[in-house]
C-alpha cells in the first residue's frame, strides 16, 4: 500500500445537499426554511427564543455560584512526584517548592500555589512546602519519612469574625 492509494471506504463521506436549486430538486423555492417570516431571512439570531413561551434557560432554577477571585492551584499527585524523582527531574534531597518544580520543568507555571493530592505512592523521603495538602497525602509523605509544610493562609479579621458569628449561631440552633 502506498500513500497515494489510501482512500475512504465507499459511502464514508456524504456530499452536502445543495439547496435552492429549483423546485425539481425537492429543496428549492424556500430552501428548507419554511415560508416567509423572520427565520426565512438571513442573519437571524434568536438564541433561546421559544415564540413567546418562557425559554428553557429561564424555566430552570439557578444553581450554585462562581467564586469571585477564585484561586487556581497547581495540583500534583504523589505518584507524579515519585515519577519525577525516579526520572531525576526532581532532587529528593533538596526542599521542594512551587518555584523549584517550575525550575525543574515538572510544572509549567506557578499559578496561585501548589496543592498536594494523595493519589499514587511515594517512596522517597521529601521535604515539600505546599499551600494545601490532603490528609492522605500528608500521611503518605510522613510514612515515607518526609515532611509536609503547609503555608499558612492569611485570614482577614472580618472573615474570622464572620466565621465565629456563624459558628455561634449554629451552636445556639443545635441547643
Amino acid at each position: 500500500m502506498r500513500l497515494n492509494e489510501i482512500k475512504d471506504n465507499e459511502g464514508a463521506r456524504k456530499s452536502r445537499v445543495r439547496i435552492g436549486r429549483g423546485i425539481g430538486s425537492g429543496v428549492g423555492k424556500t430552501g428548507g426554511r419554511g415560508g416567509k417570516g423572520q427565520t426565512a431571512r438571513t442573519g437571524v439570531a434568536i438564541g433561546g427564543f421559544e415564540g413567546g413561551q418562557m425559554p428553557l434557560h429561564r424555566r430552570l432554577p439557578k444553581r450554585g455560584f462562581n467564586k469571585w477571585r477564585r484561586k487556581d492551584f497547581n495540583e500534583i499527585n504523589l505518584g507524579f512526584l515519585q515519577k519525577a524523582i525516579d526520572d531525576k527531574r526532581v532532587d529528593a534531597g533538596k526542599p521542594i517548592t512551587v518555584a523549584s518544580l517550575v525550575e525543574d520543568g515538572v510544572i509549567r507555571r506557578a499559578k496561585d500555589g501548589l496543592r498536594l493530592l494523595g493519589s499514587g505512592e511515594l517512596k522517597a523521603k521529601v521535604d515539600i512546602t505546599v499551600d494545601h495538602a490532603t490528609a492522605t497525602a500528608k500521611a503518605a509523605v510522613e510514612k515515607a519519612g518526609g515532611k509536609v509544610s503547609v503555608i499558612e493562609q492569611k485570614v482577614l479579621e472580618a472573615d474570622e469574625a464572620k466565621r465565629k458569628k456563624t459558628a455561634a449561631k449554629k451552636a445556639k440552633a443545635a441547643s
